[in-house]
Order: C-alpha cells, then structure tokens, then sequence
C-alpha cells in the first residue's frame, strides 16, 4: 500500500523533522496548476487564502481525509468539505500576529495616531489630550485562543477585561449577555468566528447600546459587523471604530466607510507578519506527526477522525 500523499503550499523541509511514512509534493491549486495526483491526496493544507477558491478542488480529491487550513476561521471551506472528512482549522497559527494588530488598532485610536501622521503630513505640529488604553473598560467578544492572546495584552496596559464568548463558561458570559455589558465598554473587540449566529452581530441595535465614546474593534470577520449600520453610527459621532476586516472585502475605493468620520481601515493584516510561518510549520508539522501515527488531530472543526 502505498504511503499516504500530502499536498502543502510549501516546502516540507520547512517543517524540520518531516513526519515519515508520507509523500509530500508542494503544490498551490489556486495560482498553479493540479497535477494529476489530485485523486491520490488525503491529507491537504490550502494556500494561505481567505477566499472559498481555496475548496475548488475539493471535489477532485477522492481519496481527501484532511484538509488543514492555514486560517483560523474555516468559514471559506467549512461548506465545500465532504462528508466523513475531517476539517481542522489553524488554531495557534495567528494568536500572535491578530493580538498584536488588536492591541496595535486599540492604541493607534485611542491615542489619536491618524490624526499625528495626517499632521506630520501638513508638517504641523499638533500635539493633543488622549484616551489611554490604562484604566479602559475592554469588554472581548470571543474568547478563544486569539481572545486569551489579546487580553494578555490588554492587561500588560492596565485595562480590565470582560470577556465574552458564544456559551457562558466560569469567568466568561454568553453572547446573550451582550445588551447588558454594552453600556459599561470603553472599547469592545471582536474576536468572534464567522457563524450563523456572529453573522450581523453587530447591528444598528448593537451599536446603539455602545457607550458614548466607545471604541469598537473588528479583527473578526468583516460580516459580524452590518457595514451600512457601522457608517451611519460613525456618523452620529457617538462612537469611532478601527477594522481590520470589512464587508465587502477587498473594500472598494468608492465606498463610504473610507471616508467616514473617526475610522481607522487595515487591508486585512491580521495574520501577517514574520509571527506566522513559523506557528504554521509547527502546528502543520504536529498534526502530519498525529495523522502518520494515527493518533486524534488537534483542532478538529467537523467530521470525525
């Protein structure tokens, strides 16, 4: 019998020890073309896209019984994956990266950095008072592996943390509980999974709720927030917003959220920077290792292994 074959979109000599008993080809379905061993692959890892191209071949891939996204959330693949196999998302790989753009967006707002590049830009010099992120009320929506990274964070600059998450848990309320902790949040972070239930999660109602001067912060999925009701609440003035994602995505140039007042718009960066290979090849590594000693993988999204 021969050894089962692993489709990576990059080199396996990347991952350091290779896990033995597998072949490996280094191949990229989306921006190349599929070999004609696309029958013969059972454990895949998509290229690093966001966009459901990723799945197209999915349905050429008869012997399939993994398929290890390199992104946290699997909602791009989630619905293209066959029946009986096993789905694991990248848990670990961006917890790093997305913290840091988290705290990095929270700061930037808070403490006016637009409006001192904007300055230097005019090369006036124009110094003003600013929130700080100490003493802040944060109340974390998502409180997964990425929302324990972020509030690590936050706690290192002296704000208190209420997390939430999709079920209560000890020390962690429900998304039930949200109009209620609304009113009291300085500033509310998004670290929710795009589902069924976070899509539209943030609303006209949602924001309505916000305190006055409330800072929201999206590194979630652009969907969770009603972009049409995020302009018109940034408009009122009541509250300000720093978005790493946004619905539709890529923003396009015409659009009304680039020039709404008190925004700050990254081009989805959350995962990228030198942080992530390095996770990626070691938690792809770790579970070629439990896939080849036929041991329970880690992150298991759907299906059964």
């Amino acid at each position: 019998m021969s050894e089962p074959l692993v489709w990576l979109p990059f080199d396996p000599a990347e991952l350091g020890e290779v896990p033995a008993g597998l072949r490996y080809e280094v191949v990229d379905p989306v921006d190349g073309d599929v070999p004609d061993s696309v029958g013969d692959v059972a454990f895949y890892v998509p290229p690093y896209r966001l966009g459901s191209e990723v799945a197209d071949v999915l349905p050429r891939m008869s012997s399939l019984e993994v398929v290890q996204t390199l992104t946290a959330g699997v909602d791009n693949v989630r619905g293209a994956v066959p029946d009986g196999v096993t789905l694991c998302n990248g848990r670990g790989i961006h917890d790093t990266s997305t913290a840091e753009l988290a705290l990095t967006l929270t700061l930037a707002s808070l403490r006016g950095v637009p409006d001192i590049v904007r300055a230097q830009q005019r090369h006036a010099w124009a110094g003003q008072w600013r929130t700080s992120l100490a003493d802040r009320r944060v109340l974390l929506v998502g409180y997964g592996a990425i929302g324990r990274a972020v509030e690590t964070r936050l706690t290192a600059f002296e704000a208190s943390v209420t997390r939430v998450a999709r079920t209560a848990r000890d020390g962690v309320h429900a998304l039930d509980e949200l109009p209620a902790l609304l009113p009291d949040a300085d500033v509310v972070i998004l670290v929710v999974p795009l589902t069924d239930e976070t899509r539209d999660l943030v609303d006209a109602a949602f924001l309505a709720r916000m305190k006055d001067g409330a800072l929201l912060v999206n590194v979630a999925r652009g969907s969770v927030v009603v972009t049409d009701d995020l302009v018109a609440a940034l408009h009122t003035g009541r509250v300000t917003a720093a978005l790493d994602v946004t619905e539709p995505e890529p923003l396009p140039g015409d659009h009304p959220l680039w020039d709404a007042p008190g925004v700050l718009v990254s081009p989805h960066v959350g995962g990228l920077s030198s942080a992530m290979w390095p996770r990626a090849h070691r938690v792809v590594g770790e579970q070629l290792r439990r896939y080849a000693a036929g041991e329970p993988l880690h992150n298991v999204m759907t299906g059964a292994y």
